[in-house]
């Protein structure tokens, strides 16, 4: 998906191949269930969670895989033997197929982001 000028979330969703649509919905649905007290904003033409006005989480529909952005260094470093197994690059998480999301691993991913603010890298 080359990057949305969609306005919301909403928005955003009707915009991705509807065989994708279902999981990305759930993602967002763990976002805003998990990370109480962000804002949900769009940023650079994706979904993105906010506290204090810093973008800590990201997700997106790309041409060959679904991300997600971890902005936080010092979650990445403490998942790191859990996200060793995983399509990691730098602060993103690759998954290839919408079936391959490891929503456990992304839920304990939020809940460590949303126990208190870190450095965003």
């Amino acid at each position: 998906m080359v990057q949305s000028k969609a306005i919301d979330v909403d928005g955003y969703l009707t915009e991705v191949p509807e065989e994708r649509r279902g999981a990305l919905t759930k993602v967002r649905q763990l976002c805003r269930e998990e990370l109480t007290g962000f804002d949900e904003v769009m940023a650079y033409g994706m979904p993105a969670y906010e506290r204090d006005g810093a973008c800590e989480i990201a997700f997106a529909s790309q041409k060959q895989y679904v991300s997600i952005y971890l902005m936080r260094s010092d979650v990445r470093e403490a998942f790191e033997e859990r996200l060793a197994e995983q399509d990691m690059g730098k602060g993103c998480l690759r998954f290839r197929t919408s079936a391959s999301i490891d929503f456990d691993l992304l839920r304990d991913l939020l809940k460590a982001t949303a126990i208190r603010p870190g450095k965003i890298c």
